[in-house]
């Protein structure tokens, strides 16, 4: 018995033992787990169920230089409810109101919606689509619908925003415009100032922390953010939205009319190179009749220049007293011959014994030749060097990807050859940008000074300056007083009565050159042969406000009319006088003190609102955007504006409670 209780003795002891190691190894794990493992399992857990999410920046607008917006950020919103997290008394208390107000504003039925709420509470929905693709002040209305209006845990409201990029005036400019937007690949590609100026227009993304709920659905775990997003700046580009609205239509005219590939426009202001207009039209296939902005041609095609390039030989031969305007040559019949490639005119038989001067403005191939090889020749590099000096030889700097690259054969290189000098007289074995020779007769409207084309002009914060972009120059003086007086002169006459004397007018005074270049006309025998037709100037003539260039690629050669001073030359034509003969008139405004009863009334009526201390949101309707605008500032609001005219409708309605950190939207018309 003894032996027996003794066994039982150690069977106790064995289990004692064996509980005691379980409960040691238990108390070791959990600690381990505890103090261990626990931090990390606590950070898994709460990533499992907590997340900080990405609220993106209200991007900053684009503006024309009269105000116009270009680009802008319309929001859109999707509503869900989270039907577990309104309490039932609330539920039961407002699903019926609310029933009602979503179909008021919806345009379904009340039951509908009170069906569809129902099921969400009944089955614990926590993510019911209720609606899609609201605008701003339709998010607004419908986050004071009852339920709604206790907010996100309370009332089960959950709101997804995203940004549609818009732009109010249709296609005009678009390329120039550009974008930045994420592609197929998940890789960030952009053009344009959206792109080059990025950094300003896109601001700083903020977090919001969000709870994980049913079906992998996210919901905000605060009506606050962690981090709020700041909102982009401003950019103030130069284009004037009249001027560009001239110029895209004038260029569509052509393109269409002469059933051309593509083509491009651009207006320049002389003094400042401030890029008023700039449009780039091209088709997608060459079986198409509509023309789309899909390429920057002005900036990124470099191609021979043809005709125009001339400018280059005249300022060459003055500069270096060479020559004068008034020196002869015989274009012996309008063909000469350089080794075994002949130089042939334009005009069959040429133009017999004609001066430089006249040369240049009946555009004869044969005189512009003789000139530039005659005198330079034994020092090709000379007039190299010329062409370097005035910038041609390098890109002009743009703030833009992929502006073209000019080609200026240099002596010495592997490209350099017999009839290198005599082809770059007449703009042939050279490659340069329509921006770039638009840049090079805008030195001479300029009186030398040659100023880099410009397309931005400030950026900015509301009313606040954060950066401004001055005037660059690019060569204070690229040629003498003399000289230029010389260039305006042949420039004008050229329109008078040379190559572009179909564009002439007595009423008004215009200075330029064309330009008729033949492409590919080394390939396949110049069996793809085609011809760029080109103009470009300045008006007026006489005192330069303005400079432009003109060139359609691959105009139909059916009717024979391919030549610049046919395709290129009339948009040019109607692009200055329709800026200066429809611009407002400048004419001496008589009795200026006069008072006007309407205009004292509606200014007492302004001056009443803004000085009057204001607690809610005003009615704006009607009012001026110009008025409407220094209002809402007064009161320390945010604002922005769509369109011009008079308040046609505000995001935030009037009567609702001022809140100094909301961002009021104004629609003008």
């Amino acid at each position: 018995m003894a032996i027996e209780d003794k066994h039982i003795s150690y069977r106790i002891y064995l289990v004692a033992f064996s509980i005691f190691i379980m409960a040691a190894l238990i108390t070791f794990y959990l600690t381990r787990i505890q103090w261990v493992e626990g931090p990390r399992l606590r950070e898994l857990a709460q990533k499992e169920t907590v997340k900080s999410f990405v609220i993106p920046a209200n991007k900053g607008n684009i503006y024309s230089s009269d105000g116009s917006l270009l680009a802008t950020s319309i929001p859109n919103y999707n509503i869900r409810f989270d039907a577990v997290a309104p309490k039932s008394a609330s539920f039961e208390r407002n699903v019926k109101p609310l029933s009602d107000s979503l179909a008021k504003m919806l345009g379904k039925s009340s039951s509908f919606f009170y069906t569809q709420l129902r099921m969400a509470r009944a089955n614990k929905n926590r993510y019911l689509l209720v609606a899609r693709d609201l605008s701003y002040t339709e998010y607004i209305k419908i986050k004071g619908f009852p339920l709604f209006n206790l907010g996100a845990n309370k009332g089960g409201m959950i709101t997804e925003q995203e940004t549609v990029r818009e732009h109010p005036i249709g296609k005009i400019a678009e390329r120039t415009i550009g974008y930045d937007r994420i592609d197929e690949g998940g890789i960030r590609v952009g053009k344009g100032i959206e792109w080059s100026f990025r950094k300003y227009l896109n601001g700083k993304d903020g977090k919001v922390l969000k709870q994980k709920i049913a079906k992998g659905q996210w919901k905000p775990i605060r009506d606050v953010n962690e981090v709020d997003p700041q909102d982009g700046y401003d950019v103030i580009s130069t284009i004037d939205v009249y001027i560009q609205d001239i110029a895209h239509h004038a260029l569509l005219k052509a393109l269409t009319e002469f059933k051309a590939e593509h083509g491009c426009v651009v207006v320049m202001e002389t003094k400042t190179g401030k890029i008023k207009a700039i449009s780039n039209l091209g088709k997608l296939k060459e079986t198409d009749s509509t023309y789309f902005e899909t390429t920057n041609y002005a900036i990124a095609e470099s191609h021979e220049p043809g005709s125009t390039f001339k400018l280059v030989d005249m300022i060459a031969l003055l500069d270096d007293h060479k020559i004068d305007t008034s020196k002869v040559y015989d274009s012996h019949g309008g063909i000469i011959t350089y080794g075994k490639d002949k130089v042939r005119d334009s005009h069959e038989g040429g133009y017999g014994r004609i001066s430089i001067a006249r040369g240049f403005e009946v555009s004869s191939n044969t005189v512009m030749v003789q000139a530039v090889y005659e005198n330079y020749k034994n020092n090709p590099q000379q007039f190299v060097d010329r062409i370097d000096r005035m910038g041609l030889n390098k890109p002009l700097g743009l703030p833009f990807q992929g502006e073209g690259k000019p080609i200026i054969p240099q002596p010495g290189e592997k490209s350099w050859n017999p009839i290198a000098l005599p082809w770059m007289a007449f703009g042939y074995g050279v490659s340069v940008t329509p921006l770039q020779t638009l840049t090079l007769y805008n030195a001479i409207a300029n009186n030398g000074e040659m100023v880099k084309p410009q397309f931005v002009s400030e950026i900015k914060e509301w009313n606040k300056i954060i950066k401004k972009y001055d005037k660059q120059v690019i060569n204070p003086k690229i040629c003498s007083d003399e000289t230029i007086s010389k260039l305006k002169a042949v420039l004008q006459n050229v329109v008078k009565k040379g190559t572009g004397a179909k564009l002439y007018s007595k009423d008004f005074s215009m200075a330029g050159k064309t330009g008729t270049a033949q492409a590919n006309y080394g390939h396949n025998g110049g069996s793809e042969k085609h011809y760029i037709s080109s103009f470009v100037g300045f008006f007026p003539a006489e005192k330069p406000k303005y400079s432009c260039i003109v060139v359609v690629h691959k105009p139909n050669t059916s009717g024979n009319n391919y030549y610049g001073a046919d395709v290129a030359g009339p948009v040019f034509k109607r692009i200055a006088q329709k800026i200066f003969t429809d611009s407002p008139s400048t004419n001496e405004i008589k009795n200026l003190n006069k008072k006007i009863t309407k205009q004292e009334v509606a200014y007492d009526d302004y001056k009443i609102k803004s000085n009057s201390e204001i607690k809610v949101i005003p009615n704006l309707k009607g009012m001026s955007g110009m008025d409407a605008v220094a209002l809402l500032e007064n009161l320390k609001l945010k604002v922005k504006v769509i369109g011009i005219g008079k308040v046609k409708k505000q995001s935030i309605p009037a009567g609702e409670s001022l809140d100094k950190n909301k961002t009021i939207i104004l629609e003008l018309s």
